[in-house]
């Protein structure tokens, strides 16, 4: 058990999972599978106003969905207080920690002294070596007490050789005696974190570089309470385009992870694309499988410098970054045809427009639909926006098909209606078929055989681009056809 890789997930539950925090649970889950480790799930609900049941299940949520399991919890640091407690209590037992009564008001004073003189604002120690009489003088009068750290005075420092940044490195005197417990007898983040670390057995930390001013700090606690101290790997950034932090405050429901559920996205795409900011696998490659993402993912890929997330509000089609696009819109692609058709009836189902004829003797016709138009889509909405003529009559027409292929020509409100009178008359309504008579036509009005196609195109499917015009006459059928040709006079209306 002394060489078990074990991991954990803390997440802080005061509101949904966002992609900085879903890129940290993969990075973590990534190492724990790759070598045969153990992932716990802590939550860190001390914030008792934020931290809710539906926070909570948000983040439960939004891991199920990317398929992030884990082997143990979730715990709540709120259930372990008493450790917590006890290990402060044992700090200042053993002389590591010491009871300081410096009000508000004194450091403050303090702190606008220094900063005057241009000086460091740290704490000067004015309790650090109080006599027994002194405490119980103050204790006397009433005056609360925080428990303070008690950082080594010798000379020397404390570091760790992170596996992303490197060595990092302190000097004891650049550390002021840190507050590791509240006046209301409260433990602060540092102690918690390190208490529960020790407790799960952490063998590895792999979080944000935000944190990582506090880690020499949590190594003197490590240290003071006799535990070993884990590996750290700080991880870049998740920034904006502007090089903001990602949060969910600034940034809205574009970062959390069940907007992309909600909008189409797959899974697995999502932690692809989540990998790809910050890590490589020291190629070019983009596109991994869970096996291959296992046998590239190491620590010591991940990059120094912060990653940018690139999305673009003013732009609805493409409002995630473009690079998310691509990976989903490759598996949405390439994916079995009948994994995807489970994921596409949902989506029609959620649409109001799934047939239950789709899962019966048309099932053929609905797997035949998907590989046809599938390749020009990147999400699992666009089978029910783009691609909605397929599923049903009420659909919208793209603009650009509207101005440039059907209104352009205002004789098409007849010829439209007449092509349809051909289409009705075939006896073989294959694509060889239709294809004949459709360019017959276009001879018989002495106009080029695109003007009808694409026409017919935009009244059809409501799109501009898709697959060959005569495998969507034969595959929507006759009726389907014909009907929608007949009654095109609909998109001519101002």
């Amino acid at each position: 058990m002394a060489n078990e890789v074990r991991l954990r997930f803390p997440p802080s539950p005061t509101g949904y999972l966002h992609i900085g925090g879903a890129r940290t649970a993969i990075l973590n889950w990534l190492y724990a599978r790759k070598h045969n480790g153990k992932l716990i799930l802590r939550i860190e609900d001390t914030d008792a106003e934020r931290s809710t049941e539906a926070s909570i299940q948000g983040i439960m949520d939004g891991l199920n969905w990317l398929g992030i399991d884990w082997d143990e919890g979730p715990y709540f640091q709120t259930d372990f207080t008493g450790d917590h407690q006890a290990a402060g209590q044992k700090l200042l037992d053993t002389g590591k920690a010491y009871k300081c009564f410096c009000t508000k008001e004194v450091l403050d004073a303090k702190r606008q002294a220094a900063l005057a003189a241009k000086q460091e604002v740290r704490y000067d120690g004015t309790c650090r070596n109080l006599s027994p009489e002194e405490i119980a003088d103050q204790e006397a009068a009433g005056i609360p007490s925080v428990l303070r750290f008690k950082v080594p005075e010798r000379d020397g420092s404390v570091g760790y050789d992170d596996k992303v940044l490197g060595r990092i490195e302190q000097k004891y005197c650049e550390i002021s005696d840190f507050v590791i417990v509240r006046s209301n007898g409260k433990p602060l983040y540092l102690l918690c974190n390190v208490v529960d670390d020790i407790r799960d057995r952490i063998s590895h930390v792999v979080r944000g570089q935000d944190h990582k001013d506090n880690t020499n700090r949590q190594i003197l606690l490590y240290e003071a309470l006799g535990a070993p101290v884990p590996v750290f790997a700080h991880m870049p950034l998740t920034l904006d385009t502007k090089k903001a932090k990602i949060s969910k405050r600034s940034h809205g429901e574009i970062v959390a992870v069940h907007w992309y559920r909600d909008h189409g996205f797959l899974p697995w795409a999502m932690i692809n694309f989540l990998c790809l900011l910050g890590w490589s696998a020291g190629d070019d490659r983009e596109i991994f499988s869970k096996d291959e993402l296992l046998e590239a993912f190491t620590l010591e890929r991940i990059n120094k410098s912060n990653a940018v997330f690139n999305y673009k509000k003013d732009d609805p089609k493409f409002i995630t970054d473009p690079k998310l696009l691509n990976i989903n819109a490759h598996y949405l692609r390439t994916m079995d045809l009948e994994e995807l058709a489970v994921l596409v009836k949902k989506e029609l189902e959620s649409a109001g427009i799934w047939q239950a004829a789709y899962g019966g003797e048309r099932k053929g016709w609905f797997l035949k639909t998907l590989d046809m138009s599938r390749e020009r889509f990147y999400t699992l909405k666009d089978f029910s926006t783009e691609g909605r003529a397929w599923f049903a009559d009420d659909f919208a027409m793209c603009p650009k098909a509207l101005k440039k292929n059907v209104r352009k020509h205002d004789q098409l409100r007849e010829w439209l209606p007449e092509l349809a009178d051909r289409m009705a008359a075939l006896d073989d309504f294959s694509a060889d078929e239709t294809e004949k008579a459709a360019r017959d036509f276009a001879e018989e009005k002495d106009i080029k055989p695109g003007i009808p196609i694409n026409a017919s195109r935009a009244v059809l499917t409501g799109q501009i681009k898709g697959p060959s015009m005569f495998e969507v006459f034969a595959h929507l059928g006759k009726e389907t056809v014909v009907r929608r040709l007949r009654e095109s006079g609909r998109w001519f209306e101002k």
